[in-house]
C-alpha cells in the first residue's frame, strides 16, 4: 500500500546512508524536501567526493561520516534505519550487518546478487524485527498500482495473460550495461536481475491469487559483441574515425548532452564535477570512453521470461536494450471480459468486451508533483512514494506499512533467479520441485 500519512505529530525518523552515489543521493532528497520527515545522521561512502557532498547536502556532523560501512557498525547505534544504496556485490554483506544491530532497512534493487544472499537477508530482519523495503519502485508508479486494483476488482474479468515489456534504451544500455557498473557479471550480476527484478515483482503481484509454477527463458548477448565491431572503428569513441556514424557514441551520450545543459545522469556518473574538460579526460581514460564493441560486457542485452500459473494463466516479461524510450514499460492484461492496455506514456486503457467500448482509465497521482524537487520526481514519483511509504511505516512502527513484506520480496527474487536458471540450461523448470 501506499504511506497514508498519520494525522498526529510528525514523528522525524533518522536514517544513514550506506553508498552515497546516485540512488543514495535521490532517496535522500526526501529528507531536503521534508526534514520534519527524514534527517539524514550519518553517510559511509569510500569515495571521498560522494561522501562529503552528501555531508555538506545535509548537514552531518563530521564525527558520523565514514570511508567504511563496517565503522558504522563498529560505532554503535546512532539511527532509526540505514539507506542501502551500495554496488550489488555488497548487499548482503551490509543488510545482515546492520539487521544484526537492529536498523530498519530500505535497500536498493536487488536483493543480493545470490539466492543465498537473498535468504539471509531475509532471515536476518526476520530474525530481528527489522522492517525491510527493497527498493521496488515500479509498486509505487500510479499507472502499475491502478493495474493491480483493475485486476483485483474484477474490470477484465479472470486474467489469462499479461505481456509485460521493459524498453531499457538503446544509450541507456550501452551506459549501464555495456561501459558501466552493470556490465558483466563478475562484478555485478547478470542484467535480469539488475534491471527487470522489480518487472518479475510486478507480475508476481498481480497475479498472486495464483501460484508460479514453471519458468522458461531465452536471451542473449546479441549485438554488443567484438565480431560486431565495424571495419575502422577505435578501441575508444575520441579517437574513433567513424563515431559519427555511430549511435552508441560515447561523445554523443556524455559531451553532447553536456553541451545541452544536462550535468546530471548519466553526465554525473563518469565525472564529479562535470565539465568538458573532466568528460573528455574520463572517455580518454576510464570506461565510458570504451568502444561497445571492444568492452568486457558478457550480460543479455535481450531476455524473455515465460511464467505459468497454477490456474493455466500465463505472462511473459520482455527485457530490451534497442529501444527509443528509457525504462517505460508498456503492458496488455488479457481478461475474460476486457483487456487493459498502459502505453509507455503511462496512458492506461480498457477495452469492454460486453459493451464493446475502449475507456480512458484515470490514474490518480497521490500527490501534486510542485511538492516534490524535481530529482524526487523520478520513475514518474514512485521514489518519492517509496520514501514516503518506508518514512511513514518506521514513524509509526508499523511493517504492515511497507508496500512488500520480506516473504513476498524474497519469493520474486527468487523467480528472477530460476528464470536465469532455465534460459542457462534451456529448459522449463517446474517450481513445485523447488
Amino acid at each position: 500500500m501506499s504511506s497514508v500519512r498519520s494525522q498526529n505529530a510528525e514523528t522525524q525518523v533518522t536514517v544513514i546512508v550506506i553508498g552515497a552515489g546516485e540512488r543514495g543521493q535521490l532517496y535522500c532528497q526526501y529528507a531536503l524536501e521534508l526534514p520534519e520527515r527524514l534527517k539524514v545522521v550519518g553517510v559511509a561512502d569510500p569515495k571521498e567526493f560522494s561522501r562529503n557532498h552528501l555531508q555538506k547536502l545535509h548537514n552531518i556532523p563530521e564525527d558520523k561520516v565514514f570511508d567504511d560501512w563496517s565503522k558504522v557498525i563498529s560505532y554503535g547505534k546512532f539511527a532509526d534505519a540505514v539507506i542501502i544504496t551500495t554496488p550489488d556485490k555488497f548487499h548482503r554483506d551490509i543488510a545482515v550487518a546492520f539487521a544484526n544491530e537492529g536498523y530498519h532497512i530500505l535497500l536498493e534493487k536487488p536483493m543480493a546478487t545470490t539466492e543465498q544472499g537473498c535468504r539471509d537477508i531475509t532471515e536476518a530482519c526476520l530474525h530481528n524485527g527489522v522492517m525491510l523495503s527493497v527498493c521496488h519502485v515500479l509498486r509505487h508508479y500510479p499507472p502499475m498500482r491502478k493495474i493491480k486494483e483493475m485486476i483485483d476488482s474484477g474490470a477484465v474479468g479472470e486474467v489469462i495473460n499479461i505481456q509485460h515489456i521493459e524498453q531499457v534504451g538503446y544509450w541507456h544500455f550501452a551506459h549501464s550495461f555495456v561501459r558501466g557498473n552493470w556490465c558483466c557479471e563478475e562484478k555485478s550480476t547478470f542484467s535480469l536481475l539488475a534491471k527487470c527484478c522489480h518487472d518479475v515483482d510486478l507480475l508476481s503481484w498481480w497475479m498472486n491469487k495464483y501460484r508460479c509454477t514453471k519458468v522458461s527463458s531465452f536471451g542473449s548477448l546479441s549485438h554488443f559483441r567484438k565480431e560486431n565491431k565495424p571495419n575502422g572503428a577505435s578501441s575508444r569513441c575520441l579517437d574513433c574515425k567513424i563515431e559519427q556514424d555511430c549511435c552508441y557514441s560515447a561523445k554523443k551520450i556524455y559531451l553532447d548532452m553536456h553541451k545541452r545543459g544536462i550535468s546530471g545522469w548519466p553526465v554525473s556518473v563518469i565525472c564529479d564535477t562535470p565539465s568538458v574538460k573532466s568528460i573528455t579526460d574520463s572517455l580518454q581514460h576510464g570506461p565510458y570512453g570504451r568502444c561497445v564493441y571492444d568492452s568486457d560486457n558478457d550480460v543479455c542485452d535481450n531476455q524473455v521470461v515465460n511464467l505459468s500459473f497454477s490456474g493455466g494463466q500465463t505472462a511473459t516479461l520482455t527485457m530490451v536494450a534497442f529501444t527509443e524510450s528509457l525504462c517505460q514499460r508498456v503492458v496488455r492484461v488479457f481478461g475474460t471480459k476486457g483487456e487493459l492496455n498502459l502505453n509507455a506514456d503511462g496512458q492506461l486503457q480498457l477495452y469492454d468486451f460486453l459493451r464493446q467500448q475502449t475507456v480512458e482509465v484515470q490514474v490518480e497521482t497521490p500527490i501534486v508533483l510542485s511538492e516534490v524537487q524535481k530529482s524526487l520526481s523520478s520513475h514518474a514519483i514512485a521514489d518519492y512514494l517509496l520514501m514516503d511509504n518506508f518514512v511513514e511505516a518506521v514513524a509509526r512502527k508499523d511493517p504492515s506499512i511497507i508496500s512488500t513484506s520480506p516473504e513476498e520480496i524474497l519469493t520474486s527474487h527468487l523467480l528472477v533467479f530460476q528464470a536465469e536458471k532455465a534460459r542457462r540450461e534451456s529448459c522449463v523448470i517446474s517450481l513445485d520441485d523447488h
